[in-house]
């Protein structure tokens, strides 16, 4: 396991030692995070959120 720090709130946040980048966790604060792979070290970034495209 490796622990992490919330980007929104810097609460520990612990994750597999082989989640990938681009995996979704989510956080005890409410936060949906996305692994993030930064050189040997992982991280977490605010997941982005989909809105719907209605053609607009």
């Amino acid at each position: 396991m490796v622990v992490l720090k919330c980007p929104v709130c810097g609460g520990d946040v612990t994750v597999e030692d082989d989640a990938l980048p681009g995996e979704l966790v989510e956080h005890e604060c409410g936060a949906q995070l996305e692994v993030v792979k930064n050189g040997d070290k992982l991280s977490l970034k605010l997941a982005e959120q989909v809105g719907e495209d209605w053609g607009e």
